[in-house]
């Protein structure tokens, strides 16, 4: 007999069930990469936001068990009590370096997670605002910058996607102080990219910082994968920019790129940065060889492959009844519609051993659930050719 205080969670898991949007896990049994043992199956995956092929890659691994052997496995404190390490200050030091033809005076701070480093940008852009701010969310942003906004406080105006001409008024008609656009760079569910260089000059235009959330840009766009930033060539002391370490960088974590300015007013008001404990040193450590490898001539290569993979596949055929979201990213979303037909289309490919996730509400629109599909500089074109031959067979009959 079920306990009075889980009977209402019981009751709910239900109808979660009935839906078709019961979330389950399934457990990864090798390294991050395109083939991999998933619960004793091998699969060949299309899921992962590793998306340069890093996260086993053995320069990086061989730095992070050299980062374990200098520094140890925790950080044992916050950064602002004992747990900042030299490796956290050399990251920090780096990204800045890499940042700063976009950003002027221009430091970053290293934070756990892109979750937490969203939840400190918008935490301090409020406290510095005392009441009088008002944020504009594009609405098909992050859970991670909706939280943020929500839990600020601030007052919110949403903005339709990609819509600069609604901004435009919303800004104009706003008289609080304090004005923060908040956009994702790349749309994690859909694939596209905002349109940065019109928001930046609207933020300029008004008065208004401009928050870019570059998670799945950074180390993918731009000549030398510096993100969004270099890809369209901007500098302005307007914006806040967050990128992460966990996708295409490979190991984990995120930061803040900003002015100096900024930067040390979250150091001081920023309570998911001055509240956590730091992240393992070793991950930082193991970053610098990471981002050295983005720079370089290597990463370059992986992302002009990665590139002819993006042209492969978006150019490929896919069953008719399913549709392509326009998207010249990593990021390749097919729209099946009903939780049922994508829980089933998941399923079929799982058979056939390729590994996609179903993606349904909430965190797409009711009725757009979607098959997810990321490549990855670590595919081949064989591996594509794979997933176009069962996405074609496996289509609806």
């Amino acid at each position: 007999m079920t306990h009075p205080l889980l009977q209402n969670l019981s009751t709910k898991l239900a109808d979660i069930d009935a839906q078709g949007l019961r979330r389950k896990r399934l457990s990864a049994e090798s390294p991050c990469q395109p083939h991999l043992v998933v619960d004793g199956k091998p699969l060949l995956a299309f899921n992962s936001n590793d998306y340069l092929g890093l996260a086993a890659h053995p320069k990086v691994v061989e730095a992070l068990k050299e980062g374990a052997s200098l520094y140890g496995a925790g950080s044992g404190a916050s950064h602002l009590i004992s747990g900042h390490f030299q490796s956290h200050a050399r990251l920090e030091e780096k990204l800045a370096s890499m940042l700063s033809p976009h950003l002027e005076s221009a430091r970053a701070l290293y934070f756990c997670t892109g979750y937490m480093a969203n939840l400190g940008i918008l935490s301090a852009l409020a406290d510095s605002a005392q009441g009088d701010i008002t944020v504009f969310s594009e609405s098909l942003n992050h859970a991670s910058l909706i939280d943020g906004i929500r839990l600020s406080r601030s007052a919110v105006q949403l903005y339709p996607h990609c819509d600069t001409q609604t901004l435009n008024e919303q800004l104009k008609a706003c008289t609080s102080q304090t004005k923060v656009v908040v956009t994702d760079s790349v749309f994690s569910m859909d694939g596209d990219i905002a349109p940065v260089r019109e928001l930046l000059a609207l933020c300029e235009q008004h008065g208004a910082w401009l928050v870019v959330d570059d998670a799945h840009g950074f180390g993918v766009l731009g000549d030398t994968g510096c993100g969004i930033l270099e890809h369209l060539n901007l500098r302005s002391p307007n914006l806040i920019y967050m990128g992460t370490l966990g996708k295409a960088a490979g190991v984990g974590g995120a930061f803040v790129a900003a002015h100096d300015t900024f930067i040390d007013w979250m150091v001081q008001r920023s309570r998911p940065y001055i509240y956590t404990t730091a992240a393992a040193p070793a991950l930082a450590h193991a970053l610098l060889t990471s981002l050295r490898i983005i720079m370089g001539d290597e990463g370059k290569a992986r992302r002009a492959h990665l590139n002819e993979l993006i042209q492969q596949f978006s150019t490929a055929p896919i069953p008719e009844g399913w549709s392509r979201l326009p998207s010249r990213t990593a990021i390749q979303p097919i729209i099946i519609g009903s939780n049922a037909d994508v829980l089933k289309a998941s399923a079929d490919l799982q058979t056939q051993g390729l590994w996609i996730t179903a993606i349904r509400a909430p965190t797409v629109p009711v009725g757009t659930a979607r098959l997810r599909i990321t490549l990855s500089a670590a595919h081949t074109t064989a591996d594509v050719a794979q997933l176009v031959k069962a996405l074609v067979s496996g289509g609806p009959a």
